[in-house]
C-alpha cells in the first residue's frame, strides 16, 4: 500500500506516536502512521496468547509489552484525552502494589495511603512524612516528572509544594544513606520495588525519581489501574479519534532506512534513538547514536490453571507484584544486570488481571499471567527457570498450576516491537544524566534533523504509557508550522 501525500508521517504506532498523530491531526494536518507490526499500538497492544498446551479456543489474550499503565492517571495527555469518555474502561485494585518477602511476609501498597502506613507498624509515620506530601500534590510532582525537562512545569498553586516533596523524596531515596529512613524491611522493600521500574542500579537518582512518582500516584483514587480487557483498548481509543480526524494508520509497512520515508512536511519518529539513527544521515545518526542502549527484559506470559498461591494472601489483590525479594535482594539482582551478567534472583514485575477483570478467563478457566524479568541487553537467555524459582519462593505451589509460558528473550523483543533493540523497552539507558538528556544535551530534544522530530521513550520524559513524549514533539511541531495546538477532548 502507498502511503496518501501527506502533512505529517508518523513512523510507529505506539501511545507516543498516536498521541503525536493525534494532536497533529486535531490540528488539521493530513496525518499518516507507518507501523511495521500487522497490528498498531507498538507496547500498547492486546494480542491472543497461545500455546502448544493450551487448548484450542480457550479465547485467552496477552499484553505484549505494558499491561499496567501506571502514568496514565499522571498524563497531561490522557487527562484531556479522557479515555473513560471513550470507553476505556480503568479498573482499580484495591491494592496498587505488593512486594512479598520471605517468611510469609510482605509490603502492602494500598491505594488507601493511611492503610498503608498503618501495615508498616512502626514506619507508618515515617511512610506519611515521606510519601504524604508526594500524594497530597501527585499532580504537581506528575507533572514535573512528565515535563519536557527543558522548561518549568507548571499545574497550579500547588506546584512549589509539589517540587519540595519530590526533592525531599530524591535526597531521602537516592543514596544509601535513605535505608536510615526505615525500620522495617517492608517499608524499605516496598518502596524500593517501585524504584525498580528503572531497569537500572538502585539507589540512584533516576530510580529515586521514578519511585516518587509512581509512588505518589499509587495511592492516588485511581491507584495504578489495569484495562478491561486489555490494555490494548486504549490503543484502540486513540486510533479511533485519529481517524475521526482524518488520519490512517498503515500497518505492515516497516521503515527501516530513510528512502522508505515518504515526503511531508514534517516526519516524527516514534522508535528508538538507535532504530532513528539508522534512518537519518550524519552528523544527525551519531547524535543519536550517543544514547546508550538499556538494560533488557525477558517476557514470560504464564498461563495458569487458577490464581496465584501467595504466601501472604493480600498480593493476590494487587494490580503489579514486584518479585525478588528485600532490598538486598533488588540491589545485588540489579547490580548483576548493569554488569552485563544474569542474576540467579532476578528482579520480575508480574500482573494477573483475573481479579479485577474475570472477563480475562478461558474457556475452561485457564487465566494469563503477564512478567517480565530484568536480564543484560541483548541476552537471548531464557529464564523461565529462574523465574520459576522466584514465584515459587514467594507463592509455594505456584509450579503445578503452570499449564504453558510462552517466553520472549530480549534479543527477540524487537521482533514484536522495533522500538525494543536488544530487549530495552525504556528507549535507552536510565540514569539522572539520560533522563535530562536523552537523546542528547540539546535545548530541543525533540528535533533531531532538519524537519524531523523524535517523540519516543528515547526523549523527555522517559518510558511510560503517558503519551507525553508525543504530546511534547506535536507542539513543536505544530509551532514550526504556525499551527495552534488543538484540544484533546472528546
Amino acid at each position: 500500500m502507498t502511503p496518501r501525500p501527506v502533512d505529517a508521517v508518523v513512523v510507529g504506532s505506539g501511545p507516543n506516536g498516536l498521541a503525536a498523530a493525534v494532536t497533529l491531526a486535531r490540528a488539521g494536518l493530513r496525518v499518516t502512521v507507518l507501523e511495521g507490526q500487522p497490528t498498531p499500538g507498538g507496547g500498547v497492544r492486546t494480542l491472543p496468547l497461545e500455546g502448544p498446551r493450551v487448548p484450542a479456543g480457550e479465547g485467552l489474550v496477552q499484553d505484549v509489552c505494558a499491561a499496567v499503565p501506571a502514568a496514565v492517571s499522571g498524563s497531561a495527555f490522557f487527562e484531556e484525552f479522557d479515555l473513560a469518555a471513550r470507553g476505556v474502561e480503568l479498573l482499580v485494585p484495591e491494592v496498587s502494589y505488593a512486594q512479598p518477602l520471605d517468611g510469609g511476609r510482605a509490603g502492602i501498597a494500598w491505594r488507601d495511603l493511611d492503610r498503608t502506613a498503618e501495615g508498616l507498624g512502626v514506619d507508618a509515620g515515617a511512610w506519611r512524612r515521606l510519601v504524604g506530601p508526594l500524594v497530597r500534590h501527585r499532580q504537581e510532582v506528575a507533572s514535573i516528572a512528565l515535563s519536557d525537562k527543558r522548561s518549568v512545569p507548571w499545574s497550579g498553586a500547588g506546584t512549589p509544594a509539589g517540587a519540595a516533596a519530590f526533592l525531599q523524596a530524591l535526597a531521602v531515596l537516592a543514596g544509601p544513606g535513605g535505608e536510615r529512613w526505615w525500620r522495617t524491611e517492608e517499608a524499605r522493600a516496598l518502596i524500593t520495588g517501585v524504584a525498580a521500574h528503572t531497569i537500572t542500579r538502585i539507589p540512584s537518582p533516576a530510580a529515586a525519581g521514578t519511585a516518587a512518582y509512581l509512588g505518589a500516584l499509587a495511592h492516588g483514587p485511581t491507584g495504578w489501574p489495569l484495562v478491561r480487557g486489555g490494555i490494548g483498548r486504549i490503543t484502540d481509543a486513540l486510533l479511533a479519534d485519529l481517524r475521526a480526524h482524518g488520519g490512517e494508520v498503515v500497518p505492515d509497512h516497516p521503515v527501516r532506512s530513510g528512502p522508505d520515508l515518504p515526503a511531508a512536511r514534517a516526519t516524527l519518529l516514534d522508535t528508538h534513538a538507535r532504530v532513528a539513527a539508522d534512518l537519518l544521515a550524519e552528523p544527525y545518526r551519531s547524535r543519536l547514536r550517543s544514547l546508550p542502549v538499556g538494560a533488557g527484559v525477558c517476557k514470560l506470559d504464564y498461563v495458569l490453571s487458577g490464581p496465584v498461591p501467595w504466601s501472604r494472601p493480600e498480593v493476590a489483590l494487587a494490580g503489579t507484584v514486584h518479585v525478588c525479594g528485600d532490598v538486598g535482594d533488588m540491589r545485588r539482582a540489579e547490580a548483576e544486570v548493569a554488569a552485563g551478567r544474569h542474576a540467579e534472583r532476578p528482579m520480575m514485575l508480574l500482573s494477573d488481571p483475573v481479579p479485577l477483570d474475570p472477563g480475562r478467563l478461558g474457556r475452561t478457566g485457564l487465566r494469563p499471567v503477564w512478567a517480565y524479568a530484568h536480564v543484560p541487553r541483548g541476552s537471548s537467555r531464557d529464564v523461565r527457570a529462574q523465574a520459576d524459582a522466584q514465584l515459587e519462593r514467594f507463592a509455594p505451589g505456584f509450579r503445578d498450576l503452570v499449564v504453558d509460558c510462552v517466553v520472549t528473550p530480549a534479543s527477540r523483543m524487537a521482533e514484536h516491537n522495533a522500538a525494543y533493540p536488544d530487549g530495552d523497552i525504556s528507549g535507552g539507558a536510565i540514569s539522572l544524566w539520560h533522563m535530562i538528556s536523552r537523546p542528547t544535551a540539546r535545548m530541543d530534544p525533540y528535533a533531531v534533523a532538519p524537519g524531523v522530530w523524535l517523540c519516543s521513550a528515547s526523549t523527555p520524559p522517559g518510558p511510560g504509557v503517558h503519551g507525553m513524549s508525543g504530546l511534547h514533539a506535536a507542539r513543536r511541531v505544530l509551532r514550526a508550522l504556525g499551527r495552534p495546538v488543538p484540544s484533546l477532548a472528546p
